[in-house]
């Protein structure tokens, strides 16, 4: 091999070694917006060594703010969908504080918002308990009437702690002494550091709330601020209205499981339909997902399944039952929750052998079913349409769930000469 030769073998393998670093970068943002150090070591290493050109291609491709400091870095994801889809869309990934809790609920969200309110003036310890009364004052304040916090029973104080294991999850809060359990279980307390650094980068808007709060005037309602704060401005020329839809459709693209044309408005299923492959492209090279279009929609599957919070199908007796219903909805169509429920407890007793002892129990197949229309739901699989009472309402299976349909088997003879 000539000297050329060779230099160019050398660039061409460091130039793969940093396009392999980026994409793991790029890859641990998407997954989790806060890196820390030294909590994330060499993941917020090659974040801080390529962050000239993450910060550019966020910016291009999403119009997300890559925020570097010494300590921390922070990818500023905003994804607030509009038009009729914008609620069930937003419902389907609701923060959850580890693995397996339960979802966020809009109180839970204000309460961690407050936290943070409380938390920016706080000492830089502060005890679950200190933090936890005033809370209490905040909510009192005008404006947030329809949030009812009084720390008067373990269900508020459960949603308490989810807020506060968020925060751990962020590295806002560290612990130093005690447990959230003993707090919910019978008023026990903890001791947390806060690191401003962290905290000072969590508020993710359009907008400054000063600016918004101004204009809105005194004690605007919630709803009405969280519009204000995401209002973007008009767009005056048309590359820039194209640039907002490219933003657009690839915020979708990357944080929802599954992007239906039927869930865009009409600019962003003409934009999509017609650029697809140019978009599915850009972000596949950049993240290593692999793009499926189909005539339906558009998703970007993660061939490593590191870039969801929610998985199927899964291990266990939750997972299982999942996997079983959504093979019936596959095949059988539109169903209420309440057949579901009578399929769940007929199935409980045909692998009691392999599912949780309480699987049988009575009323056990209403949580089962929860469960797992909360994962078909949150991945793009299934609808519910609500029916007044909860065992009425129906759930619709979507055309992605058909990959959980099993056929029945081919045999095929073999010929004989």
């Amino acid at each position: 091999m000539s000297r050329v030769e060779l230099a160019g073998h050398i660039s061409g393998a460091l130039e793969r070694h940093d396009a392999e670093g980026r994409r793991r970068a790029l890859r641990a943002l998407l997954a989790r917006p806060v890196l820390r150090s030294p909590a994330d070591g060499e993941l917020f290493r090659l974040a801080r060594r390529h962050a000239d050109e993450l910060r550019q291609w966020f910016d291009r491709e999403t119009g997300w703010r890559l925020v570097v400091e010494p300590q921390t870095i922070r990818l500023l994801v905003s994804h607030v969908p509009q038009g009729p889809t914008a609620v069930s869309i937003a419902e389907r990934h609701p923060a959850r504080a580890r693995r397996g809790d339960a979802p966020f609920t809009r109180r839970r969200y204000v309460l961690f918002c407050l936290a943070l309110a409380v938390l920016e003036r706080s000492d830089p310890q502060i005890s679950l308990a200190r933090l936890a009364d005033s809370i209490v004052l905040i909510a009192r304040q005008p404006g947030l009437e329809s949030v009812e916090f009084t720390l008067a029973g373990r269900e508020e104080r459960s949603d308490l702690v989810a807020a506060i294991r968020l925060l751990l999850g962020y590295g806002v809060l560290a612990r130093v002494a005690g447990d959230e359990e003993s707090y919910v279980a019978s008023g026990g307390d903890a001791l947390y550091d806060v690191d401003r650094r962290v905290l000072s980068t969590m508020l993710s808007t359009a907008h400054a709330p000063g600016l918004v709060a101004g204009r809105l005037g005194e004690h605007p309602a919630i709803a009405d601020m969280e519009v204000a704060l995401h209002e973007q401005p008009p767009a005056y020329t048309e590359e820039e209205a194209n640039v907002r839809l490219r933003h657009r459709v690839s915020r979708r693209l990357l944080l929802d499981p599954v992007v239906y044309y039927s869930e865009l408005d009409e600019a962003e299923r003409f934009y999509l339909t017609h650029q697809r492959v140019n978009v599915t492209a850009r972000l596949a090279e950049a993240t290593g997902l692999i793009p499926e279009l189909r005539a339906e929609g558009i998703a970007l599957v993660d061939p490593d399944d590191q870039l969801t919070d929610v998985r199927m199908p899964e291990s266990g007796t939750d997972g299982h039952a999942t996997l079983l219903l959504a093979e019936k909805l596959a095949t059988s169509g539109p169903t209420t929750v309440a057949v579901l429920r009578g399929l769940v407890r007929r199935l409980a007793r045909e692998h009691a052998s392999y599912w949780r002892k309480t699987a049988r129990e009575p009323g056990a197949e209403n949580a089962l079913v929860d469960a797992a229309l909360d994962r078909l739901v949150g991945l793009g699989l299934a609808a519910v349409v609500d029916g007044g009472d909860p065992a009425d309402a129906v759930v619709h299976p979507l055309p992605a769930l058909g990959r959980f349909a099993v056929a029945a088997p081919t045999i095929r003879e073999r010929k004989t000469r």
